[in-house]
């Protein structure tokens, strides 16, 4: 929601300072084959661009932007007590006890705790899938950490192929601006030596091409583009816990400890104190 107030705060200042000015509103209606052009040919480039996956992806983008964030602290304090719960199993019983935990999370009696988490199914597939590594043993900490590294760059260009897309959209949309203008321009010159009014009325229409090229990627695309990919950063902190706690946990640190590793990687205003996340975590382990 913060994105959308800032675009149309952006937009209200840039029409309101326009209309203050004793702009004419009017232009910008009769400048709507000036809107076919450059919404349609953006959105035709788009398409042939990047394909109908992606542009799925970036209309279910757009919507997980306009709703909450969930990678608050809360988030992170569910994560610690769920690695933590399962460190302590694999401590006290061994560490083929996690076996039924990441074979079936659905049915896990510490996942089914927390089922935003069971929700994440890329958090649920990297946890268990390197659980299951630890567990066959014969791989070096270094090595499992190598691995987890490998798949977190993987998952984190697939991420921002949206982002770029958008933001190549943005690169692109001036450019249409100035065909819409240059078309306009075109009809203007047929126009010389007419009713000087409507060879100025053609004028701002194709002027208007050129607003709206700008305008839709610098007030819209561009800002849509830097959203996109800030929203994901959270995600990558998300998966990263999971990853330094692991190797920790791998290289046979306590569970606590394991869970301080993925506490440190929460940047300061998402993060948990120390005694808190300790607290929660042993509180939620005698819950289960």
């Amino acid at each position: 929601m913060v994105f959308l107030f800032g675009i149309v705060f952006a937009l209200a200042s840039v029409f309101g300072g326009y209309v203050l000015h004793h702009g004419p509103m009017g232009v910008f209606i009769d400048a709507w084959t000036e809107y076919i052009v450059i919404f349609g040919s953006g959105i035709g480039l788009f398409i042939a661009a990047n394909g109908m996956e992606v542009v799925k992806r970036t209309m279910g983008a757009v919507k997980h932007l306009l709703g909450p964030d969930h990678y608050m602290k809360p988030q992170f304090l569910n994560l610690m007590a769920i690695l933590y719960q399962l460190f302590v199993v694999a401590r006290k019983d061994g560490i083929l006890a996690l076996e039924g935990h990441v074979e079936n999370p659905e049915t896990s009696a510490i996942f089914s705790k927390y089922p935003e988490f069971l929700h994440n199914h890329h958090a649920v597939q990297f946890l268990c899938d390197n659980v299951k590594i630890i567990m066959g043993g014969g791989i070096p900490p270094h090595d499992l950490d190598e691995m987890m590294e490998m798949d977190l760059e993987t998952m984190s260009k697939e991420a921002h192929v949206v982002p770029e897309a958008v933001q190549n959209a943005a690169d692109a949309m001036p450019a249409l601006g100035i065909v819409a203008c240059v078309l306009g321009v075109v009809i203007t010159m047929g126009k010389i030596g007419g009713d000087p009014r409507e060879i100025g009325a053609s004028v701002g229409v194709a002027l208007v091409g050129t607003f709206l090229g700008i305008g839709v990627s610098y007030l819209i695309l561009a800002p849509l583009a830097r959203a996109l990919a800030l929203r994901h950063t959270p995600a990558e902190i998300y998966m990263n816990c999971i990853r330094h706690s692991l190797h920790s946990f791998a290289r046979g640190e306590a569970p606590m400890i394991c869970v301080e590793f993925a506490r440190r990687n929460v940047p300061p205003e998402r993060r948990p104190g120390l005694v808190e996340a300790e607290k929660f975590c042993k509180e939620s382990g005698k819950s289960g």
